[in-house]
């Protein structure tokens, strides 16, 4: 520290040809040649780390801009209604009744996780958390996306259980219920696991807190952890750069997180806000002090000081760059008025939680910082927050989609005898993506707060609002690279519409989506067609279904080297019910209950599980998606469950029909009896993974009012059987017999034996 030599604004105007290390930080040369231009002189060494991080593709979404747009340009009218926060803030907010909002939003925490897979893990959840914090609301749930490489790869032994431990670590130790996601195992996550987190929080309706510095003479706070050493450069170096083979390398960027730490803060805000102390609030993530000064200042009165020199450091050997590019945990910034600082102040001791003055809003229009009296920085802020470059990146059908679609896998071997489709369904449950996941879940609390009504497995986690009422709020996150990689527009709306369904099962009504883009380089042609196919389909679907995104993540340049892992846009949909007493759960536990098949099924295997785990085989085109159908069918699943005309429901989807009835069979320990319908293909009516299905059990007493409903809607149902609680199997009547407890050993034991 005591040699090192400022480099502040007097002296780049002095010394303007000085050679700075931009293409290190990540900067192409035209971005360069354009902060100078914007500045009139070279960046000093402070502004340049600060532009490095802001203009990173994590931070300022360069590439996927003029994609993104499609979201707001087609928020469908009946949305905009319950839409009261939508893109550009930290998270969307939404109306859901009884003078409530609701705030929820799911990002990516891959390349950290990858590195140092507990911290990486931690930390995203951490990091989702107080974006839902600086939004006003309580967190009061989270949920995961994983994706792995094989599971018995040597890789994903150590990733995974390090990522598990991660998330239900910080989360447990919040005291947050994680109440669903999902994990899936294939080849092209090797190398770069996907570890998308989201968080639910809840907020009276007319307490959104917005990130914004206005009102001049306003003090600028930074308060929470002290800033140190770990995550210089971290997420947003991470994930805007090709991953490559270098983990122990990169070790340094990942941020450590502290969630007691994290705990304490939450409350410390939450009583902030509640005495309504701050005029903007900022959590400090990607990008630091960076992103929270810059973004603050941009969407408010336009201008802020700030002594750099003020940051309480864990490390006081730390320079003015790296403390700007510092993604140290657990840290907020709040602009608060001179009348408040007093009491805002007096709250953030009682809490024991660091707070220190380190700036004041002005109408300046300029984010100017000093260093010990030294300007070291003066730069206008919506350039760092808001213009930085925007790139239409070349877009090219990938050389070997028509080749990979016209293999159609017509010719690979079926299961063809009652015995041949006993060993597949055996075979399928026993598989990584589709057996038990409790070595997984077990691990997170799902039920602390008590207000948790429904967790996985269920098809979607459901929490109550608030202990004073029955208005619940269901949650579903899906994805299905492999549909995604054969066609990308129609896999997104695959998983658009599971997600969708998933929420309607349970009796919820889909109201808002959120969103992880998780793709590989855009630098790629191929990349960018399918991300901008898959962005389409989502904003047509939610456009079609009547309902909004409400924010969301693109996470790029996932791969190793030139290999990009599957297109995995992972979509989360937020539901509500009106009493969490009406919903319905997957269990079949109640004898004599008529099952039925809800849609139509078609001999659709393109991307399937079956062709996955018994061939290996990829190929040919995903099932075809109907969103019409799906809205149908929701409000079919809805209005049954608010009558309490089914007892159980479950959407087909992975694996087919044959894996709904097992899981269901096995929630509620219960057999099932079944018959294939005249004219369809054994096969297929297991194991098709046609969607706009659902599977449901109906009480005797309900079948006519049921089936009527389904007739008004014009919805497909048909009685394939009954629930028998003296039947210890799953018989389907001529092909063959597979008692519960077989199919229970096979689908519980895979990940305990391969993670212990």
């Amino acid at each position: 520290m005591a040699n090192y030599n400022v480099d502040t604004v007097k002296d780049a105007k002095k010394n303007p040809k000085l050679e700075q290390p931009y293409a290190e930080l990540g900067l192409a040369d035209n971005e360069y040649a354009r902060i100078r231009e914007i500045l009139g002189r070279r960046p000093t060494s402070s502004e340049l780390a600060m532009y490095s991080v802001m203009w990173s593709e994590h931070c300022s979404y360069k590439s996927s801009k003029v994609h993104l747009r499609q979201f707001g340009d087609k928020v469908p009218a009946q949305a905009k209604d319950v839409l009261l926060v939508g893109m550009g803030e930290n998270a969307g907010v939404v109306d859901v009744g009884e003078g409530y909002a609701v705030t929820f939003k799911i990002e990516s925490h891959n390349h950290p996780s990858f590195v140092e897979p507990h911290q990486g893990a931690a930390t995203g959840v951490g990091g989702i958390v107080r974006d839902i914090l600086t939004m006003g609301a309580r967190p009061v749930a989270v949920m995961d996306s994983l994706r792995f490489g094989p599971a018995n790869a040597a890789d994903t032994a150590r990733v995974l259980p390090g990522v598990v431990a991660g998330v239900g670590g910080y989360g447990n130790c919040l005291g947050l219920p994680n109440i669903g996601g999902e994990v899936v195992f294939d080849p092209t996550y090797l190398g770069n696991p996907l570890v998308n987190a989201l968080c639910v929080g809840v907020l009276k309706k007319d307490e959104i807190k917005l990130a914004k510095a206005e009102g001049p003479g306003s003090k600028v706070v930074l308060f929470g952890a002290r800033t140190g050493g770990d995550g210089i450069g971290g997420a947003s170096v991470l994930a805007s750069a090709t991953f490559e083979a270098e983990g122990e390398r990169k070790r340094p960027a990942v941020q450590v997180g502290d969630p007691f730490a994290e705990k304490v803060l939450i409350e410390c805000c939450l009583e902030i806000f509640a005495a309504d102390l701050v005029t903007g609030i900022q959590d400090l993530g990607a990008a630091g002090l960076s992103c929270a000064t810059t973004e603050l200042a941009a969407a408010g009165t336009g201008g802020m000081s700030v002594d750099l020199d003020r940051a309480p450091l864990r490390d006081e050997t730390l320079v003015p760059e790296e403390i700007l590019m510092s993604e140290s945990q657990e840290r907020m910034m709040a602009v608060v008025t001179p009348e408040n600082l007093g009491a805002f102040m007096d709250v953030c001791k009682k809490w024991d939680v660091t707070a220190t003055v380190i700036g004041e809003v002005n109408n300046s229009g300029r984010l100017t910082m000093r260093w010990h009296g030294d300007k070291i920085v003066d730069v206008p802020p919506r350039t760092l927050a808001h213009e930085g470059p925007v790139y239409q990146r070349p877009i090219s059908r990938p050389y070997d989609q028509d080749a990979l679609n016209g293999e159609h896998g017509n010719g690979l071997p079926r299961p063809n005898t009652g015995e041949k489709l006993r060993a597949t369904a055996l075979r399928l449950m026993a598989s990584p993506n589709l057996a038990d996941k409790s070595w997984i879940t077990d691990q997170y609390d799902r039920y602390v707060l008590g207000n948790t009504v429904l967790a996985q497995p269920e098809d979607s986690g459901m929490i109550r609002v608030s202990e004073n009422s029955n208005l619940g709020l269901a949650l579903a996150t899906d994805g299905n690279g492999r549909y995604t990689r054969l066609d990308p527009y129609t896999g997104a709306q695959l998983a658009l519409a599971e997600a969708y369904r998933n929420v309607a099962t349970t009796g919820a009504k889909p109201l808002a989506v959120t969103n992880c883009l998780n793709f590989g380089s855009p630098e790629d042609p191929a990349v960018m067609w399918q991300f901008s196919e898959a962005v389409r389909g989502l904003a047509d679907g939610c456009q079609q279904l009547g309902i909004p995104v409400t924010g969301g993540n693109v996470s790029f340049y996932n791969q190793t080297g030139t290999s990009p892992i599957l297109p995995t846009p992972v979509i989360g949909v937020l539901g509500l019910i009106a009493d969490v007493h009406q919903r319905t759960p997957i269990a079949f536990n109640h004898d004599g209950d008529h099952l039925f098949l809800l849609g139509d099924t078609a001999d659709e295997f393109g991307g399937s599980e079956w062709a996955h785990v018994v061939h290996g085989f990829l190929g040919g085109k995903p099932p075809a998606v109907d969103l019409e159908r799906e809205r149908v069918l929701a409000e079919v699943l809805v209005e049954a469950s608010g009558r309490q005309l089914v007892s159980a429901a479950h959407d087909l989807s992975d694996g087919g029909l044959f894996v709904a009835l097992a899981e269901s069979a096995l929630r509620g320990k219960t057999g099932v009896r079944v018959s294939v319908p005249e004219g369809l293909d054994p096969f297929v009516f297991l194991f098709s993974e046609s969607a706009g299905r659902a599977v449901v059990a109906v009480p005797r007493g309900q079948v006519e009012a049921f089936t009527a409903l389904c007739g008004d809607k014009n919805v497909p149902a048909v009685n394939i059987g009954r629930t028998d609680i003296l039947e210890t199997a799953i018989d389907v009547a001529g092909q063959f017999r597979l008692p519960v407890s077989e199919i229970r050993r096979a689908w519980s034991e895979t990940l305990p034996a391969l993670f212990g």
